[in-house]
């Protein structure tokens, strides 16, 4: 280890740039992990924050986005299935939502009946201490979406689709990652809004009972309601996922960020490492002069290979992590697990060995009787 500290102190410009090479490539590793990680979330959120076990979708709908229309006799039929014990109704659509000033845009609108889960966001009646009382014509919207909505005062009249809204408060943690805001109220006033008779709706949400195996009821729906989807929670999160992160190439694109910063950090070491190795050849071939065995050479230039993945790591972890909340202040959706830094470590030193490999082959060539010649 001491030897191996002097050989890459020796060049302390060359050390500096190895350094800057794996903290760059951790710190665009670690981002594009948090905006990967992020949206994913993001794009099965509101899925997951419902309480009930089975969501009945239109047969082929790729995620909570696009929706289609259900017959409203599929919701009696559901609540009839033994183990089915209260059902739910949430219905998603794109609408032109006009501010007080006039100013036109296309929002996605949400509505959800008061009793999806605790999470969702439903508005209640403030101070009512509850969402079961649904007040007429509430808005919610999220803070992230604050300068596209462009209201000032609390509560603000507008219009979703020539209807009168009332915007009532703002909430936190659902920013919408398409590039537009999202609008919640309730089921009601979301029909009313994109024009859904009450012959239709959208998404049947059920909860199983205690006793019941959610598999067994979703198997019983399924022979009595053959013609639509019926997914569990967790299917329909991770279906919504999957459609976002590979049939639009969206996470394609971040993950492909994060293969590049591997390799970037990749050549960068290996041509360090080995610029390095070729550098102090004459001190490997005394080493092998001396007797050093094959082993005792090799572990000297991963060692080194290693130290400069530590020191890496460090640095880029401590620049990575401030910019990811700043990060946070304007893409709301950015989500780095507490684990995902931490991670990061072990592909750093892989990266690290593997440019070593190149320097380990040149050094383990070298002839001992190289230090004699003239």
């Amino acid at each position: 280890m001491k030897l191996a500290w002097q050989n890459i102190i020796h060049d302390r410009v060359r050390f500096l740039v190895t350094v800057l090479g794996v903290s760059f490539a951790v710190f665009l590793m670690v981002f594009q992990g948090s905006l990967l990680a992020g949206f994913l979330q993001a794009a099965s959120k509101l899925i997951d924050a419902s309480d009930f076990d089975i969501w009945i979708t239109a047969r082929g709908v790729p995620a909570f986005e696009f929706g289609a229309t259900l017959e409203s006799r599929v919701r009696e039929i559901a609540a009839g299935v033994p183990g089915v014990i209260e059902t739910g109704r949430v219905c998603m659509a794109f609408a032109v939502y006009r501010n007080p000033n006039g100013k036109q845009q296309i929002v996605g609108l949400v509505g959800a009946d008061p009793n999806i889960g605790k999470h969702f966001p439903v508005p209640g009646l403030p101070g009512s201490g509850s969402v079961e009382v649904i007040s007429p014509d509430a808005v919610l919207y999220d803070e992230s979406n604050r300068d596209q909505i462009e209201v000032t005062t609390l509560p603000a009249e507008v219009e979703i689709n020539r209807h009168r809204a009332s915007i009532e408060r703002q909430i936190q943690g659902f920013g919408s990652f398409l590039g537009l805001s999202y609008l919640f109220t309730s089921y009601r006033n979301a029909t009313r809004y994109i024009s859904l008779g009450p012959e239709r709706t959208m998404y049947i949400l059920l909860r199983v009972g205690r006793g019941y195996s959610v598999s067994a009821v979703q198997q019983s729906l399924r022979r009595r309601l053959p013609e639509v989807d019926i997914l569990t929670r967790q299917e329909f999160a991770h279906k919504s996922r999957i459609y976002w992160m590979i049939k639009t190439g969206a996470g394609g694109a971040i993950l492909t960020g994060a293969v590049l910063g591997f390799l970037i950090g990749l050549v960068v070491v290996s041509q360090t490492i080995y610029a390095n190795t070729m550098d102090n050849i004459e001190e490997y071939a005394t080493l092998k002069a001396l007797g050093a065995s094959r082993a005792f050479v090799a572990l000297i230039v991963c060692t080194q290979a290693l130290i400069c993945s530590l020191v890496g790591s460090i640095v880029g972890l401590l620049v990575v992590v401030p910019l990811v909340d700043y990060a946070k202040s304007l893409i709301s959706w950015v989500y780095i697990p507490w684990w995902l830094p931490v991670a990061m470590i072990v592909p750093s030193l892989f990266m690290c060995s593997l440019a070593s490999i190149a320097s380990v082959r040149s050094a383990l060539a070298v002839e001992p009787g190289r230090v004699f010649r003239a």
